[in-house]
């Protein structure tokens, strides 16, 4: 019953070859998998007065606050509003609603409508934003870093004092990574720019006041999701 050593030589490399085999294909399959997922997020378009740029929304890893943002984008809670803090070589901010006219005092105090709410477009679950500043509740679960392209929460750096307002870094702020220990800044990342990021460089550079408010507006015409 011993086996010669060439036939146990063939049994060992036809083990080899159908075990790498194996794992080549559920590589690929997972690579065909994870290329499926993302294709599935909605893509959000920002028709802006400085010309338009696509981002598509994380709602496969970030359900819910990937969900608030397209809520408040349906319903038209973002139209003609204008991006209030710019700062090349760092971010631009938006979605404050007392931005509606370019460079108000208040712009970067206000949040959607208080009790107001959205679907978690993943779980179904509907969720109410809170009584005081509309905010929603935070979703630190996927280590999604602030690199550049990418759409991340603003928050006081209170607990669940996220709501409407959100900024796009132009450079990689590793440090505002929730999962990042370095700084006490926290700041989900829920979408990343997949077309027309000259469009988001060229709002980046211009021109602002002493306070990072442009001195021309640039405003949001629209933003919608498909």
């Amino acid at each position: 019953g011993k086996m010669s050593s060439s036939s146990l030589l063939r049994v060992i490399k036809n083990v080899v070859s159908s075990s790498s085999l194996r794992t080549r294909r559920s590589a690929s399959n997972r690579r065909i998998q994870a290329m499926a997922s993302s294709t599935t997020n909605p893509i959000a378009t920002f028709d802006t007065t400085e010309g338009s740029f696509k981002a598509e929304l994380f709602v496969d890893q970030m359900p819910l606050t990937a969900s608030n943002f397209i809520d408040l984008a349906n319903t038209g809670f973002y139209n003609g509003l204008h991006f209030h803090r710019v700062i090349d070589g760092f971010m631009l901010q938006f979605g404050c609603p007392n931005s509606k006219k370019n460079g108000t005092a208040n712009a970067g105090m206000g949040g959607p409508p208080p009790n107001s709410k959205f679907t978690n477009l993943a779980t179904k679950e509907e969720i109410t934003r809170d009584a005081r500043e509309g905010c929603i509740p935070d979703e630190l679960t996927a280590k999604i870093s602030n690199e550049p392209g990418t759409l991340s929460m603003a928050n006081t750096g209170a607990k669940n004092s996220g709501g409407s307002q959100f900024f796009i870094n132009t450079v990689h702020n590793d440090f505002l990574d929730w999962f990042d220990k370095s700084s006490p800044s926290a700041h989900p990342v829920f979408g990343k720019v997949t077309e027309g990021m000259n469009v988001v460089m060229k709002i980046s550079a211009v021109e602002t006041h002493p306070n990072d408010c442009p001195k021309k507006g640039v405003m949001v015409n629209s933003i919608t999701i498909a």
